[in-house]
């Protein structure tokens, strides 16, 4: 049967994220040829909407207000609260995001609607769609369907591939009127502390560093080597408990889960809480002077070596292919 199904796209720096559009290709299978429309909020978000439309949204809602300029839990509930109940969709899907894992545990409390979380693939089963999520920091899948009611799902970034871009297409864009009060939760101010550069949980590649870069200076040659590659740079707990690096790069059980078509981890033995971040990456390569360090049991290549001889070796054969 077919569904209207809303999408929440996330912006960026004025730029739409990647999410945005996977998410916009989850939908349109869960619509089963339904409408799928995406809503942006923001101060001044209006002239991303038509690459939502490119990317396969039948058409965009826009809640432009100041008081959505930056992110509030509140601020964005009252905005998808008013838009849901205008809009009544059958099926809503957001990015498993910092952003979506915030809102959306408390907009579907609030719509008494169940939620699916991190999900990882969908397939159909008849008039129904099957929901694929990790469990157990990956070590096992569970497969989920809603038989009845709303369909609330968060996706992982980099596991379901977005459409292909079509700038023929052409649908609605409408602007919204929202009224946003009593906002408990003001931003006066963004201090980014991250690194500039490839976004970590969006990165198609990502170099990431264990204890075993051994101090600050010791990520040097992955950042090098990531920036041959235009990938981005991640780090164990390990390394950000030492100090080498800040945790805004953490990937594990406490960090970001990453899912890149090509993870090269150097330094990093392995342990389960890191492995949980990352050991769903498409292809594994692990650089590790230990013969017996645990991540190799998930990598794909391994490389027994020092870090420092093995990595500039391979930002040099890299130079020679890609530059």
């Amino acid at each position: 049967m077919a569904k209207k199904v809303l999408v929440l796209a996330e912006s960026r720096d004025g730029a739409l994220r990647n999410v945005s559009f996977e998410a916009i290709a989850a939908a349109k299978e869960i619509s089963g040829g339904g409408e799928v429309f995406a809503v942006l909020c923001g101060d001044s978000v209006q002239s991303l909407a038509n690459e939502l439309i490119h990317y396969g949204a039948d058409r965009v809602l826009t809640a432009e207000n100041e008081k959505l300029a930056n992110y509030t839990t509140d601020g964005y509930y009252q905005a998808l609260k008013q838009i849901i109940d205008e809009e009544k969709p059958e099926a809503i899907v957001f990015g498993h995001t910092s952003l979506g894992k915030d809102l959306s545990p408390r907009l579907a409390a609030r719509l008494e609607s169940g939620l699916i979380s991190d999900v990882t693939g969908l397939e159909q089963a008849g008039e129904n769609t099957v929901f694929t999520r990790p469990v157990y920091s990956g070590k096992a899948f569970e497969k989920k369907l809603i038989n009845d009611g709303l369909i609330f799902v968060t996706i992982r970034p980099n596991n379901i591939a977005p459409l292909e871009k079509d700038e023929s297409r052409s649908g609605e864009v409408k602007s919204v009127s929202i009224e946003i009060k009593n906002l408990r939760t003001i931003v006066k101010e963004v201090v980014r502390k991250a690194s500039t550069g490839v976004d970590l949980s969006e990165a198609k590649i990502i170099v990431a560093g264990g204890r075993g870069v051994k101090s600050e200076d010791g990520f040097k040659p992955l950042q090098e080597l990531a920036d041959v590659l235009g990938a981005a740079v991640g780090a164990s707990r390990g390394a950000c408990d030492a100090d080498y690096c800040d945790y805004s790069l953490q990937i594990g059980q406490t960090g970001k889960v990453v899912t890149p078509d090509l993870y090269i981890a150097c330094g990093i033995s392995g342990a389960i809480q890191h492995l949980a971040g990352m050991s769903n990456s498409k292809v594994i390569v692990a650089i590790n002077k230990d013969p017996e360090a645990s991540i190799f049991s998930v990598a794909d290549y391994g490389i027994v070596g020092d870090l420092f001889e093995v990595v500039p070796l391979l930002t040099e054969e890299f130079k020679k292919v890609l530059v």
